[in-house]
């Protein structure tokens, strides 16, 4: 029997992508509540087992981020701390405090949106999580619906500015009729 490849490497994208869209949507979760839009997924065997979405300034918790969320629920969903045979999907790539625990967790495979230039550890800055040192490394798969995952964080960040732009205009309006 002689498989057609590009209908499997078309289902592979097709999965590839379902699941980074519900990455997107963890990510308009984060938005939505004035967090740095990313967003993780983490799939066993073509199901969600964890989900998560930045937390930080929410729970003022630095390890609240969208990866380690999504790892915690993987791993009460599935009882143990080893998430061996588990996907990662993640609209932007993570810091090396993920990336730790990305290698930790064993995941198996890690899907990532957009890259990160500025404190990207999958890649970017660093590569933890391909670290022949470590005892476990990680494939990576990059650019998995790139436009739509760098999208969200650049008008995210636009908004930012732009609000602190307004709050600071408001200020030196204010202060100036206040003057005697």
């Amino acid at each position: 029997m002689q498989l057609n490849l590009r209908v499997d490497c078309g289902i592979i994208l097709w999965h590839m992508e379902k699941f980074m869209r519900m990455a997107l949507q963890e990510a308009q979760k984060a938005r939505d509540i004035g967090e740095v839009p990313v967003g993780a997924i983490v799939v066993k065997d073509g199901v969600v087992v964890g989900h998560g979405y930045n937390k930080t300034e929410t729970l003022k918790d630095p390890t609240a981020h969208a990866e380690m969320e999504a790892i915690r629920m993987a791993s009460a969903t599935l009882g143990g701390w080893r998430l061996i045979g588990c996907d990662l999907y993640v609209t932007c790539e993570p810091c090396s405090m993920c990336a730790g625990a990305i290698v930790w967790s064993r995941i198996n495979n890690l899907y990532i949106g957009t890259m990160d230039p500025k404190a990207g550890a999958c890649g970017s800055v660093f590569n933890i999580v391909q670290e022949e040192k470590l005892n476990h490394n990680v494939n990576i798969e990059y650019g998995i619906l790139q436009e739509e995952c760098s999208q969200i964080l650049k008008d995210f960040f636009k908004n930012l500015r732009r609000t602190k732009e307004q709050k600071l205009e408001d200020t030196q309006n204010w202060r100036e009729s206040v003057r005697f």
